[in-house]
């Protein structure tokens, strides 16, 4: 591990040479966050979006920065190319994952929201989404749509010419289109079917959990194979209402913003047991993400700083 990396912090801190930052130390931490975006809309993975910045940073100082035109740009091409290699790594791993795979969780500051395409792309239901693409489609699509790459810069990063690119992301949004949810949904009306989703299910009210659950809603939940979790989809209003109703007898729920979006911590005995986002469609709950593997859960204990 690099000695300006700090897990506890999840920030770089230059060192100090005779008062005066290294320049190349500089430019990282000022691109950090972007940085950290870009692998883990990659990858889905904050650990391993993490482990990306590391090998980010070594290539990083071994560069001849007289040579460098643009530091974001050259520091995202690194990180991209880094982060292709990994998750290639990462789609061979989740063959044998126990139970469906869930992103990992950020609880996120409030202000991430009002960026709405940055809260979109950061989304667990976008997250899932772009898992249903191929590694250079997902980053053409990452680079272009979410963080307005140039082609020219994006096929530096891919190895492909321009005129690739651009027809990868023209195939990427045919296919992102036809899977995202169908409306733009604001955070209030977000937060808003969040609250009477939470009021349902502390109170046991089987039928308010129907009202706001859409008849074909799914439920993913991710155990990792560590600790109980469905092992398959749970699909059909009539079937995830009683799971659900099972919880308040047992758990606290709590508000959060994660991943840009309002969603639900749950406690058992004071313990942090689960996190729960949802997919909202025509104001109705469609999906139900609920990551309760513990390895995915020590973002949501303190704030991650995600950016454009």
């Amino acid at each position: 591990m690099s000695e300006y990396d700090d897990r506890t912090t999840g920030s770089v801190e230059p060192p100090d040479r005779g008062g005066r930052k290294d320049s190349a130390t500089e430019a990282f931490v000022a691109h950090r966050n972007l940085l950290f975006t870009v692998a883990y809309e990659m990858l889905g993975s904050a650990a391993d979006a993490e482990d990306v910045l590391q090998e980010t940073w070594l290539r990083w100082t071994g560069v001849d920065l007289d040579t460098v035109r643009d530091q974001r740009s050259f520091l995202v091409r690194i990180t991209t190319r880094q982060a292709l290699t990994r998750l290639r790594t990462l789609r061979r791993r989740k063959e044998s994952y126990v139970g469906p795979w869930l992103p990992e969780p950020l609880l996120t500051a409030p202000d991430v929201a009002e960026d709405v395409e940055l809260a979109d792309s950061v989304s667990m239901a976008m997250l899932l989404v772009l898992e249903t693409l191929q590694p250079t489609e997902r980053a053409v699509f990452v680079l272009r749509e979410v963080f307005d790459l140039a082609y020219d810069e994006i096929a530096e990063a891919v190895g492909k010419s321009p005129a690739a690119v651009r027809q990868i992301a023209h195939r990427a949004r045919a296919h992102v289109a036809a899977r995202r949810p169908r409306g733009v949904v604001s955070a209030a009306e977000t937060r808003d079917a969040l609250e009477a989703f939470q009021r349902a299910i502390e109170t046991g009210d089987l039928q308010r959990l129907l009202d706001i659950l859409a008849p074909d809603v799914v439920l993913l939940t991710d155990g990792g194979g560590i600790v109980q979790a469905a092992l398959a989809p749970v699909v059909g209003a009539d079937t995830v209402a009683p799971v659900l109703g099972r919880i308040s007898a047992v758990a606290s729920l709590r508000p959060a913003q994660v991943n840009g979006h309002p969603a639900l911590i749950i406690r058992l005995d004071g313990r942090l047991d689960s996190v729960m986002a949802v997919r909202i469609d025509d104001g109705l709950i469609t999906g139900l993400y609920a990551v309760r593997n513990p390895e995915k859960l020590s973002r949501v204990e303190r704030e991650t700083s995600v950016s454009r």
